[in-house]
């Protein structure tokens, strides 16, 4: 079963009128896992689509959508997938991928059937980024093994982390998608400090291993008009190109940083000094 949902893209002056429902109603993505079902939002920042695939005992095939008006999913798109939860496999077109937690594929433009399914009795969590693509690219695996990791911040501004750049143009070729995982060590609570912004990209922030009661609490907005949102585990923000994207919370925390646009050099971006936001 596919449930799927649509979200226009929205004004900063707009934005800046908007209370805390609202903003919650427009950015945020409460619910991606929900069992044998497949979560998709539909999004106009870039066009880019957001979900969730929990398959409980069996298996779950990823099917089109009204928006896309195409026969498969994928006809005029690329995907990106990172397992969150127990090893699961990913069958494209007959051809099987073995994901376990932390672990990505590419699925390029063209490509008919891909079906979810969990591995050993684990339960999976399958995580997916999805951007139009106007080329074909290889399906490709990226272990952890293969990711380019980062370390960043440090303990004095608590804000120590790993970047792992999995879906990223130095490792995979891809049309415009990309995606890593960014993991808190413990004692940090700050992540994307300083915050930026880049007018070429859109981005979607997607929070895991958040253990109950801890939250999370994202900020947004123009670097003069900051908003907040709080979140709990598993759920997914999004993120104009006008907008920052950062976040702290009441423990460390792991998130899925995902994003689309003109650009893929991942350094083009616009800092924002922490004393300067407002």
């Amino acid at each position: 079963m596919t449930n799927f949902s649509f979200r226009y893209a929205s004004n900063p002056t707009d934005v800046n009128k908007y209370g805390t429902n609202e903003l919650r109603e427009q950015f945020l993505i409460e619910k991606l896992f929900v069992e044998n079902e497949i979560q998709l939002t539909y999004s106009m920042y870039d066009r880019y689509v957001v979900g969730g695939i929990m398959p409980v005992g069996g298996s779950l095939k990823l099917e089109t959508i009204p928006y896309l008006k195409s026969e498969n999913f994928l006809d005029r798109r690329e995907l990106g997938i990172i397992n969150v939860g127990g090893r699961g496999t990913v069958t494209v077109d007959g051809v099987q991928y073995d994901l376990q937690k932390k672990e990505a594929l590419y699925i390029g433009q063209g490509c008919k059937e891909v079906i979810f399914s969990g591995a050993n009795g684990e339960q999976p969590l399958f995580y997916i980024n999805s951007a139009p693509a106007h080329k074909k690219f290889p399906n490709k695996k990226i272990g952890r093994e293969d990711a380019e990791i980062i370390q960043l911040g440090e303990e004095k501004t608590a804000n120590r982390r790993v970047l792992n750049k999995l879906i990223v143009n130095s490792i995979v070729e891809t049309c415009q998608l990309q995606m890593g995982i960014t993991e808190l060590l413990p004692g940090n609570v700050w992540n994307t400090m300083p915050a930026h912004t880049h007018n070429r990209r859109m981005e979607a922030y997607f929070y895991f291993d958040i253990e109950a009661p801890q939250t999370i609490c994202h900020f947004m907005g123009e670097p003069q008009n900051t908003r907040h949102i709080f979140m709990q585990n598993h759920q997914a923000v999004l993120s104009p190109e006008w907008s920052i994207h950062s976040g702290a919370g009441t423990s460390n925390y792991s998130f899925v940083w995902g994003m689309a646009g003109e650009n893929l050099d991942y350094s083009d971006m616009d800092i924002c000094p922490p004393n300067e936001l407002r």
